[in-house]
């Protein structure tokens, strides 16, 4: 049977129950709808591409492999994102010796204005978010280049914060943490950010 395309007003809670009776195709629909951004999440904490991929069908063989274990005590969204991240964190830290930033960029004349639009960012301090100011697709690859130096704790929190756009309670879910420690560690992922911008741009 091939999936039916999601619709919009199908509900991930009208999914879930049909994927729950044995409904196959609701699940593929629910991957379908969040493997973009689980994708792009993974990718910018482990930093690769091919690991990104293949990190991407791991949380998903774990998805089906949980289904019936999903209590709906958070959205499905949030359950999904809770398992990539634990996968990716896992992986990046078994792999910390050979792990390779391959989102660094070699900088030509392109960048420079992205550069000194990032500039700008760094002589406001009450600009924290630097997704607030990038404008093209040069400035953005100056800015994940940074961003995948932090390390994969600060770079996990600003991904989900800052480009995710998840709200502070599911990153605390997400994560597992106190809502506090994620406000701390955004922080410091946000100051660690800029000091690794300031040594890009000089």
């Amino acid at each position: 049977m091939q999936p039916q395309t999601a619709h919009i007003d199908i509900s991930d809670e009208v999914l879930i129950k049909r994927w729950q009776s044995g409904d196959l195709s609701a699940l593929e629909n629910l991957i379908i709808k969040y493997k973009d951004r689980i994708y792009n999440t993974i990718l910018r904490i482990c930093s690769n591409r091919d690991t990104a991929a293949e990190l991407l069908q791991d949380t998903f063989v774990k998805v089906i492999e949980n289904a019936q274990s999903f209590k709906g005590k958070s959205t499905f969204y949030t359950w999904c994102f809770r398992i990539a991240v634990n996968i990716t964190l896992n992986w990046c830290r078994k792999n910390k010796s050979r792990e390779e930033i391959s989102l660094d960029v070699q900088f030509n004349n392109d960048h420079e204005q992205a550069k000194a639009a990032l500039r700008n960012y760094l002589s406001d301090d009450n600009s924290p978010n630097p997704l607030e100011t990038v404008q093209n697709k040069e400035q953005v690859e100056i800015l994940l280049a940074a961003i995948g130096r932090l390390d994969e704790d600060q770079r996990t929190v600003l991904v989900l914060r800052d480009i995710e756009n998840m709200n502070y309670n599911d990153i605390s879910l997400v994560l597992g943490t106190e809502l506090g420690t994620v406000k701390s560690r955004l922080s410091r992922a946000r100051a660690n950010l800029r000091q690794k911008l300031e040594g890009i741009l000089q």
